[in-house]
């Protein structure tokens, strides 16, 4: 049985992973998490700690901590989700994305040079492309053009880890994908924010005109791309993760008010008239679009589509809110009046 290393394994995707691989039952999961504020034990209270699963809370940039599990547990793998991962939040602040997407990433390439694993899979983001408005979809060999201060530290991270490959033979791969959805993912993002705010009524904030384009991948189908990659993907290679389908975002707030509607039987104009347009995030970008054709080529294919997905999504939030009032609670709070009750940090002058 294979170890993996699994950084970041109590995050939204990185859990998710976790989970495939303990119900897959062919590896060995070492999850190290710090634990922050969208790092829950409670994403993976159902795996239990035993032969087949370990949890060690710790941050990748403790170079010691590292060595040690390196030593200990030997991995064949390492998969790297760690990561401070919201745009708004890095506009805010950007030095703890600067502390843990570039510098966390270099003390574990170090980490690896001392004791090398056979595979290094860098978690990454299609943001690194930049927008894409008016343009071709980016694929694996386009241009880094990252807008927000965590997109340019996730394209520092790509660019760290193939020069690391480069120069010293450390077998990284690479995956980046759209933007995620599903289950346990914190609810600072758009599609579980619209979620928790429609089940209290609450107002349903839409950054500027709602026109931004993305394309939506459930994380299920995300999950099973990143175990494709790292099981058969080629060393020093670069794999873009996505769908193909592309909304704004003013129709998913609607696919999620008319979910919301006749899941819990109320009047779908009702929850409408929550939608609040809000000053948009700066640098915004207008649009994500990624060539997905080489990963497909190797067999992938995604499996949920957007309705489907968006059901189960909702259904999953409805049936654990306690899990919504845990991690929604003081910090939150603080955060979600900066970004949407006031002007980036200044009070809004009418």
């Amino acid at each position: 049985m294979k170890t993996v290393l699994v950084t970041g394994g109590c995050g939204f995707i990185g859990s998710n992973f976790v989970r495939l691989l303990h119900q897959r039952g062919e590896h060995r999961v070492i999850n190290l998490d710090k634990l922050t504020y969208a790092g829950n034990l409670e994403n993976l209270s159902e795996v239990e700690e035993g032969k087949r699963y370990r949890f060690v809370k710790g941050d990748i940039g403790e170079q010691a901590l590292l060595d040690r599990l390196l030593n200990e547990e030997k991995p064949w793998a390492i998969v790297n989700f760690a990561a401070e991962s919201h745009v708004d939040r890095s506009i805010l602040d950007a030095s703890p994305f600067l502390q843990t997407n570039i510098a966390g990433v270099q003390t574990l390439l170090e980490a690896i040079r001392k004791q090398p694993v056979e595979r290094f899979l860098q978690i990454s983001t299609d943001e690194v492309y930049g927008d894409k408005e008016g343009k071709e979809p980016s694929s694996e060999d386009s241009l880094l053009c990252p807008s927000s201060p965590y997109a340019a530290t996730k394209a520092a991270a790509d660019l760290l880890c193939l020069s690391y490959r480069r120069t010293y033979g450390t077998p990284v791969v690479i995956t980046r994908s759209s933007n995620n959805y599903g289950p346990y993912q914190f609810p600072e993002k758009l599609i579980p924010l619209l979620i928790c705010n429609a089940l209290n009524e609450l107002e349903l904030p839409v950054y500027g005109d709602g026109r931004q384009i993305r394309d939506w991948l459930y994380v299920e189908d995300n999950c099973r791309a990143i175990l494709a990659v790292l099981e058969r993907g080629e060393i020093g290679s670069i794999y873009n993760i996505g769908t193909g389908e592309e909304r704004n975002n003013m129709a998913v707030v609607h696919a999620v008010c008319a979910a919301i509607a006749e899941r819990r039987g109320v009047e779908l104009v009702k929850l409408q008239q929550h939608i609040r347009s809000v000053i948009d995030r700066p640098g915004h970008d207008r649009r994500y679009a990624i060539n997905t054709s080489k990963i497909r080529a190797d067999g992938w294919q995604p499996r949920v589509d957007f309705a489907v997905g968006l059901k189960r999504t909702v259904d999953w939030y409805i049936e654990h809110l306690d899990w919504i009032s845990h991690v929604t609670s003081g910090e939150y709070r603080k955060y979600y009046d900066a970004v949407y009750r006031e002007t980036w940090g200044k009070e809004q002058r009418v």
